[in-house]
């Protein structure tokens, strides 16, 4: 699994303070702590940065690549592509561009500036009219829209990262199951194949704090069933990199990292998880039990899921 460290988000108020006071070291610090646990690649979201973007994701891009090897990739996440492009001049590491979409004005230009620099690109499954439930309309999207203007540019698919865009279980709830079968399908959209990707802690968006790493874990493991082996997401959290080294190294030495095992299985063999694998007198798997029925829509959530 890759994990693109998710940490340097403009949504964090330490993030925020940080920019404001344009604290070199606090983003330093936050961006090797995330190589250190474990990251693959770090995201830098900064927002639109509509009125500094152009000076502020350079100094960003300068500031973090002085502290990290040369080999981790940056990802720019933001819709100012002309930050962007400014931040890909005085780019020393590989570079991702996150992201394009099926929106007219970004599949025009993303694309190009993606391939002028030589970076990857994170495509997004929606378009014009918002992210489609089902996910057979996801990869139409890919299908239809983001891979022909791809070719169209002669942007070579080995660097698109698709992303079928996961959305919250408080509020769409059915999104849920329909992302899992997307992530499945769209590495079949093309030969070579694109990699995927999602934003895994958006399925808890929205969710009370203290339940958001179990479904963010559980939602990880059904993920990595479908095939799942890139995701924005926290490599601070122990806990989720505990449920992707079960997966891994098929590690069933107790009986919570057998239950994960097994989720991850049954979602790989398009079946689903039975009451018949679940010790009902274990309140740890219990909630993982009740974690899964929410994630695929078969209860409907609420805050209080788990006391149900």
């Amino acid at each position: 699994m890759r994990i693109i460290g998710e940490n340097i988000h403009i949504i964090s108020a330490a993030v925020k303070e940080a920019i404001k006071n344009a604290d070199a070291k606090f983003f330093q610090d936050l961006a090797a702590k995330q190589v250190e646990a474990g990251a693959w690649a770090i995201d830098l979201n900064v927002g639109p940065r509509k009125k500094d973007g152009e000076e502020f994701i350079p100094w960003l891009v300068q500031t973090v690549q002085e502290v990290i090897p040369r080999e981790v990739p940056i990802s720019l996440d933001t819709t100012n592509l002309a930050g962007i492009r400014a931040g890909l001049k005085v780019m020393k590491n590989p570079g991702i561009i996150n992201s394009t979409s099926a929106e007219e004005e970004r599949l025009q230009n993303v694309p190009l500036a993606a391939k002028e620099f030589d970076t990857m690109l994170i495509a997004l499954t929606m378009g014009k009219s918002g992210i489609p439930v089902s996910a057979d309309e996801r990869v139409a999207i890919a299908l239809e829209t983001l891979i022909p203007r791809f070719m169209e540019v002669d942007f070579p698919m080995e660097k698109v990262i698709f992303d079928p865009l996961v959305l919250t279980v408080s509020g769409c709830q059915e999104y849920c199951p329909e992302c899992i079968e997307a992530v499945r399908t769209l590495p079949f959209s093309s030969d070579p194949p694109p990699m995927v990707s999602v934003g895994l802690s958006n399925v808890s968006n929205a969710v009370p704090h203290g339940n958001r790493p179990l479904i963010n874990h559980v939602y990880c493991a059904m993920l990595m069933g479908a095939g799942l082996e890139m995701m924005i997401a926290d490599p601070l959290d122990e806990k989720l990199w505990e449920v992707i080294n079960t997966i891994e190294n098929q590690d069933a030495s107790t009986p919570l990292r057998r239950l994960y095992l097994k989720i991850h299985d049954v979602v790989q063999d398009m079946e689903e998880l039975q009451p018949a694998d679940v010790d009902m007198s274990d309140p740890e798997q219990v909630a993982v039990w009740k974690t899964v029925q929410i994630l695929l829509n078969k209860v409907i959530y609420a805050d209080g899921y788990l006391e149900n």
